[in-house]
């Protein structure tokens, strides 16, 4: 695991309040057939085919939720590229006209809160909107709760030095809350809290601009602490309230700032997840940045056009954040829509790794009550697997990152998460 102060402590916070990087046009995009989850996606489009931007290309087997393309051009074939977990998966491969083509153009929705609660959920499911914190699950099943109470935007950026929410927060303060406004009419939520990290100055100054306007928008503050922006987490501090499996037991749901901000330009311009802000930062960059990408480009290829970057010898690539990120071991890392952030090293602490001196501390810091060290030790032990409950690891990383005997703590107990729901 990743120890973040001293994996970038060379290389401060983007700040919000710079320019983002945009018009990087990639020549080719690439659609990974299989996403984090490990669900598969069925093409629905061939070789030689030409399609328009924002066109479904290809749609997963298990509930036909759509993967977009980003381009406008021609399928020119299939090969091999990485993802975010490190994978090799199969690709579709596009090749850009550069002409940005739609295949139908509405312009912008004056009034977007007119929408009815079926053609809302719908439209997110056909516009393929997925939280974009990393988790990527599809926004449309958060909304088919029967009665929602209450609407809750994570806006705390929970990742240590990421800034991608807080870049929209600073840029775009005012849209955010026109898109939360228009949910809670479709779908008659009463009210909407946004949560932001109490340190947070900028964008709580950026939204108190324009929130006096809503009044059934507020603001809470919370702890400048990790990871606040766990759902389970970031509930209990917003509205002290707890839950077994689902917020929807409770009637909350919860959005990711930037999955907020798809949905105002699904609901506005009628437009598919098709691109993302990602944070890029690491000693290779000459500053920490925020870059408008294309879902489907080529890392490497966003490199190139990247003046702030200048690459190292022996750097290793982690997609995501310090905590939560996986260490890649290839450049041609795809940016997928989990992605937040990019963090390229050369600066990388390498420790040995020594026997478990049973402390203890991985337990006292677990925000899901486990007993990680304990799940190692039963690893290949499925009944007493099944009694220390892996599958409610959340994946933080804090086990890894106090271990004094700096063990790969989250890597086994992820291991054993998956083998928990094999069964």
């Amino acid at each position: 695991m990743n120890k973040p102060i001293k994996l970038i402590a060379t290389n401060a916070k983007a700040n919000p309040q710079d320019k983002i990087i945009t018009n990087l046009k990639p020549q080719i995009i690439y659609i990974p057939l299989k996403n984090k989850k490990g669900q598969n996606y069925k093409p629905i489009i061939k070789e030689n085919d030409y399609v328009y931007k924002g066109d479904v290309v290809a749609i997963t087997t298990n509930d036909n939720f759509p993967i977009h393309t980003s381009v406008s051009g021609y399928v020119v074939s299939c090969t091999e590229k990485t993802i975010s977990t490190g994978e090799k998966v199969k690709c579709l491969v596009i090749e850009n006209d550069f002409k940005e083509k739609y295949r139908t153009t509405t312009g912008a929705k004056r009034y977007i809160n007119n929408y009815s609660k079926e053609d809302f959920i719908n439209l997110l499911k056909e516009s393929g909107i997925i939280g974009l914190s990393g988790s990527a699950f599809p926004t449309y099943q958060k909304y088919q709760t029967s009665k929602p109470k209450l609407l809750i935007i994570n806006a705390v950026e929970c990742e240590p030095y990421l800034s991608c929410d807080k870049t929209l927060i600073y840029h775009q303060a005012e849209y955010l809350l026109e898109g939360i406004d228009a949910i809670l009419d479709i779908m008659h939520i009463p009210s909407a809290i946004i949560a932001v990290k109490e340190n947070d100055y900028t964008s709580i100054e950026e939204l108190n601009k324009y929130i006096g306007t809503y009044p059934n928008i507020s603001i809470t503050l919370i702890p400048n602490k990790y990871p606040c922006g766990w759902e389970r987490e970031l509930i209990k501090l917003t509205v002290n309230q707890t839950y077994n499996h689902s917020p929807a037991e409770i009637g909350i749901i919860t959005n990711n700032i930037s999955t907020i901000y798809a949905i105002y330009e699904m609901l506005k311009y009628n437009r598919p997840l098709t691109e993302r802000i990602i944070t890029l930062i690491g000693d290779n960059f000459t500053k920490p940045i925020n870059v408008k990408v294309k879902i489907g480009t080529n890392l490497g290829e966003i490199l190139t056009k990247i003046k702030q970057y200048k690459p190292k010898e022996n750097s290793i690539i982690i997609a995501g954040g310090p905590m939560m990120g996986k260490n890649i071991q290839a450049s041609e890392l795809i940016i997928t829509q989990d992605i937040n952030g990019i963090i390229i090293t050369s600066n990388y602490p390498s420790q040995p790794m020594t026997p478990c001196i049973k402390c203890g501390k991985c337990s006292e810091v677990c925000p899901a009550s486990l007993i990680p060290n304990e799940i190692i030790k039963n690893i290949n032990n499925p009944a007493k697997l099944k009694k220390l409950k892996p599958e409610r690891c959340i994946e933080c990383g804090l086990c890894s990152y106090i271990c004094p005997a700096k063990i790969k703590i989250r890597d086994f107990v992820i291991k054993a998460k998956k083998e928990a729901s094999h069964d």
